[in-house]
């Protein structure tokens, strides 16, 4: 019964609007003073995105004690991308790609709707075979993201502190890994409060209701964003893990989890750093889908939207990037 009800109030979620100022519930605030200016979100509501209402299914909770890694992959994956998840491991994500350099990847599931025991003894033989996978059992849908977002930063938060940096990035990506390792070095390994990815600033609610990204004025009342990174890829150093964490105590839980991450950022007075080249010309965080040719994704850290075939295909030629581009 219980998790039964956990997913009516996703549904709420999803549906937007059907959440009501009855949460808000004097008597039933999480309350932090140190804080000023920012409202807590009822308990009730805070459960729907608080770490202690789920469980672990399987969990890794060694990886980052057996080494200290510069950066660690955490990447959103449903029990069915078995595919992207093994395209992974044979490109990006693969041990050993810049020498001297410890990155680690981990995939976090959530669970279906409707059970699946099959596919769940799949997942089950395949972290045991590859010690990558992080699973809890909320509910893993769309609408769900920021609840699995949430769930990818308290675990950093609490497992792999000792990372310099962590970067969520979705499955259809393309990640230049050696780029991406350069650019880190170039800001120093001591950032504090940094997040850097496809800054959008200029963002405002969409108030259709048939509209994918719809936003009703219940859920989120006023009439802009504060500027947040896209949800394609971001990276983030570890400290702020834990932080936003910590603000979303004062965040009422929407379904955008890029937006939802830049409000608990709003809170904290963090300012997302856009990620570009040559005075700003070139986004390093490529989120537009772009053709393959070697040498322009040389100069990327991410490209968008890429099936794991196609992936596969072209990560042998790209390897050449280090010495014809």
């Amino acid at each position: 019964m219980r998790k039964r009800s956990r997913f009516k109030l996703f549904t709420y979620l999803a549906l937007a609007g059907l959440i009501t100022l009855v949460f808000f519930a004097f008597n039933s605030l999480v309350f932090d003073p140190s804080v000023p200016g920012n409202s807590p979100i009822s308990k009730e509501l805070y459960k729907v995105i608080s770490p202690s209402t789920y469980r672990f299914i399987l969990n890794q909770p060694e990886v980052c004690e057996k080494k200290t890694p510069f950066l660690i992959l955490m990447i959103p994956v449903t029990l069915k991308d078995a595919e992207a998840r093994t395209a992974i491991r044979r490109t990006w994500g693969q041990d050993g790609l810049v020498p001297g350099v410890s990155i680690l990847h981990l995939f976090v599931v959530g669970q279906p709707a409707r059970s699946d025991p099959v596919l769940q003894e799949h997942l089950q033989k395949e972290s045991k075979e590859h010690g990558d996978i992080i699973q809890m059992d909320f509910v893993d849908s769309y609408q769900n993201l920021t609840i699995k977002t949430m769930m990818i930063m308290n675990w950093v938060a609490t497992y792999c502190q000792s990372a310099w940096y962590a970067m969520k990035i979705d499955a259809d990506i393309f990640l230049n890994v050696h780029y991406l390792v350069d650019y880190l070095h170039g800001q120093g390994e001591s950032r504090k409060d940094y997040i850097t990815g496809s800054v959008i600033s200029d963002a405002i609610p969409h108030r259709d209701s048939i509209n994918k990204w719809y936003i009703s004025e219940d859920l989120y009342p006023k009439s802009w964003y504060p500027p947040y990174v896209s949800g394609a890829a971001y990276v983030f150093s570890t400290d702020l893990a834990g932080k936003i964490s910590w603000a979303s105590r004062f965040v009422q839980p929407i379904p955008l989890e890029d937006v939802y991450v830049g409000l608990c950022l709003d809170v904290l007075g963090v300012k997302p750093v856009y990620a570009t080249q040559f005075l700003g010309l070139r986004n390093l965080f490529e989120v537009r889908r772009l053709k393959y040719e070697r040498c322009t994704f040389a100069t990327r850290i991410i490209v968008n939207g890429f099936k794991p075939k196609y992936l596969i295909r072209i990560w042998h030629d790209f390897q050449k990037s280090h010495f014809a581009c």
